[in-house]
Parts: structure tokens; C-alpha cells; sequence
């Protein structure tokens, strides 16, 4: 086993750590505050790389490894979640989503532009009675020969108001249950595609997000994904490799708030001394530690199992599990070690906190990720 970075793998993670340091932080209160996120720092990201990470750079990506894709995600949400989703999001979900099953005309229409960030995406799964029953798909794509009618709504959908394109998920025959379910690529602006208000969440409050009305809207044949029946199938391997980038953001929320805690406990006095150096703090930065690091190594292992080629359901899952689990119980801890300044915006742990809540929730619940696991470990 081999646990060290490559060279390549630390200059990524320090240019994502710069960008973090110099760009997000300035402003991210305020960004917190307003609920926006400026277009002029997802071109940047665009420009870094950021968007396409691990996109073949024939369609405009990165071609870097799921390992580097993991390290930039940890550095931005260390920072700013509400950046590092929109991350997430456009890689894992959209922009992998149309490499590994899009046609090529697809992929020369779309993915060129996602990957560079010329372009934004989302991924719309989740309906009011369809969060994790992915299966009870009550949008309908209903097939008209050389065109699909697609009706419906999607909610909580991240980068909602903001991309141009959506991959939607919709049933297209109810009587064959989850073999009647397609993707579809659809485009801002076509007839009927409505956009709701943004929604007034907890955490990653500058990420945009919002519910999409479709009526009557009409999408070429030529923009399902894969064959008819696959969407169900599309969706669920798209978001085996979305767990990954969101356990990476929950480690980076986690390892944010930790250093945080870390700098604090050494700056601030008690009783004569750092309280750094009170046993009762000492043994919760050791904790923190700890807990970061195990779900560090879960992450990783994901994601080396991704770029190995090996099946890598059970490692997202249990690596998103456990991530989130650790990112919710110590942004908790590094508000209890800041006491009464962490209630307060200006140190930052109070909000690391409320963005930690939503990994356990999105892209599969802790409950979901559970049902994996399970179903893994009883198959052998």
C-alpha cells in the first residue's frame, strides 16, 4: 500500500488550495449571507480546470484521475461548500455522466462546453414523492416518434437557475417500472421549461438551488442517453461516482472546520494558558483528528477504486456515510472549542456547520447509503 501523494497530486491540491485561500474566502460570508454565488468564480474555476477535471482533454476536460478530483474538492469545501457543489455537481454528475453514455454528437454538442466551464449543469433526479425511491419517477417523457414530450417537476436541484444544461430523469413506460426509465438532455430556454424561485436553505446558501417545472416540452429523440430503458440504470451508476465527490466535500467541510478549531485553540487564553493546552481541548482536536483522517482514507479508497476500473459502489458509499457522519459531529466540536464566537458568522464554524448537514442528505441519505452497503455485505 502506498498512502503518499504524487507529485502531480500535491501541485493539485496546492492551485486548488491557492484559488480556495485567494478567491472564495474573500466574500464567502457575504455570498453566505446574499445566497449568491458570482459567475465571475465559476469562469475562474472553469479556467483552473475545476469543471471537467476528469474529463478526456478532447472534449475540453482535465484528463486527471478521480485522486485529484478528490483533492480539489476537499480544498474548495474547506472554504466554500456552495463553490465545491457546483464542482460536484458539473463532474460527477453531468459532465460524467455524458462521457461515459453520450453519443459523440452529444458529447461534441455538450461536454465541450460543461468541461471547460463555458457551460454549467445540473442533474435533475429527485420530485417531491421521488427523493431517494428513485424509482417512483412521476415525470413523464412520452415517446412521439422522432421527439419525447416531457411533463413534471424536480426539486432541489443544485445549479437549478443557473445551467444551461439538465439532465433529466423521467418515466417513459410506468407498466415496465425502473426499465422504463430514460435520461433526456435538455436545454435552458426550450418551450415550457419553467424555473421555480430559489430555495432559502440551512447551508451552502450561495450554491443555487431550485425547483424545475416542465409542461409539454419538447425534446429531440436524438437527446435521450443510451438506449430506451437505461435511465434508471444511468442514474444510478452517475451517482456512485457523485458520492465520492460529496464525501470528498464533507471531508473538506470537516477538515475546514478543524483547522479552525486548531488555530483558535492556540490563540485563545484560559486560566493562564492556550486552551490548546486544557486537556478537555486537547483530547477534541485529537478526536477531530482522527475521525478526519479515517474518513480521509475511505475517501481516497473510493476513489482509487475508481481509477483502478474496480467496481466502486460499496467504497462511495461507506466513504460518504462515514465523511458526512464526521464533517456533522466536528464542525459541531469546532463551534464548541471557538464557545460563544463560534455562534457568530465572522469565524466561519457556524457556517461550516450548517453546510455539513447536507451531505448526509443529498446525492443518497445516510439511510440510502446504508441500504448499499447492506446489500453488499449480505451478497458477499
Amino acid at each position: 500500500m502506498d498512502f503518499s501523494l504524487t507529485e502531480e497530486h500535491i501541485m493539485i491540491r496546492d492551485a486548488a488550495r491557492d484559488f480556495a485561500q485567494t478567491e472564495l474566502l474573500p466574500g464567502v460570508i457575504e455570498r453566505d449571507n446574499a445566497q449568491t454565488f458570482p459567475d465571475e468564480l465559476v469562469r475562474k474555476m472553469g479556467e483552473l480546470g475545476f469543471m471537467g477535471i476528469m474529463v478526456d482533454p478532447k472534449y475540453g476536460g482535465s484528463g486527471m484521475d478521480a485522486i485529484s478530483y478528490v483533492l480539489i474538492m476537499e480544498e474548495l469545501s474547506k472554504i466554500d461548500a456552495s463553490a465545491s457543489v457546483m464542482v460536484s455537481v458539473n463532474n460527477s454528475l453531468v459532465c460524467y455522466g455524458l462521457e461515459a453514455f453520450g453519443t459523440e454528437e452529444q458529447k461534441q454538442k455538450y461536454l465541450t462546453k460543461l468541461a471547460t466551464g463555458e457551460q454549467l449543469g445540473a442533474f435533475c433526479l429527485s420530485e417531491p414523492e421521488a427523493g431517494s425511491d428513485a424509482t417512483s419517477q412521476k415525470t413523464t417523457a412520452i415517446d412521439k416518434g422522432d421527439h419525447y414530450i416531457i411533463n413534471g417537476t424536480k426539486n432541489w436541484i443544485t445549479n437549478g437557475g443557473r445551467a444551461d444544461t439538465y439532465l433529466v430523469i423521467a418515466q417513459t413506460d410506468r407498466d415496465k417500472g425502473h426499465r422504463g426509465i430514460n435520461a433526456f438532455i435538455l436545454e435552458k430556454g426550450m418551450p415550457g421549461f419553467d424555473i421555480g424561485p430559489k430555495e432559502d436553505k440551512l447551508g451552502i446558501r450561495g450554491s443555487d438551488t431550485h425547483t424545475l417545472q416542465f409542461n409539454d416540452v419538447k425534446v429531440p429523440k436524438e437527446n435521450r442517453i443510451g438506449e430506451d430503458g437505461f435511465g434508471f440504470k444511468f442514474a444510478m451508476k452517475t451517482l456512485s461516482g457523485g458520492r465520492i465527490g460529496i464525501a470528498a466535500q464533507a471531508l473538506g467541510i470537516a477538515s475546514g472546520a478543524y483547522e479552525l478549531a486548531l488555530k483558535y485553540s492556540k490563540e485563545r487564553k484560559a486560566f493562564g494558558t492556550e486552551i490548546c493546552n486544557h486537556q478537555a481541548i486537547a483530547f477534541k482536536l485529537a478526536d477531530m483528528y482522527t475521525e478526519i483522517e479515517a474518513a480521509r482514507h475511505l475517501v481516497m479508497k473510493a476513489a482509487w477504486e475508481k481509477d483502478q476500473g474496480n467496481n466502486y459502489d460499496m467504497a462511495s458509499a461507506m466513504a460518504k456515510l462515514y465523511a458526512s457522519k464526521v464533517a456533522m459531529e466536528q464542525t459541531v466540536e469546532a463551534v464548541q472549542i471557538h464557545g460563544g464566537n463560534g455562534f457568530v458568522k465572522e469565524y466561519h464554524v457556524e457556517r461550516l456547520m450548517r453546510d455539513a448537514k447536507i451531505t448526509q442528505i443529498y446525492e443518497g441519505t445516510s439511510e440510502i447509503q446504508k441500504i448499499v452497503i447492506s446489500r453488499g455485505v449480505i451478497k458477499g
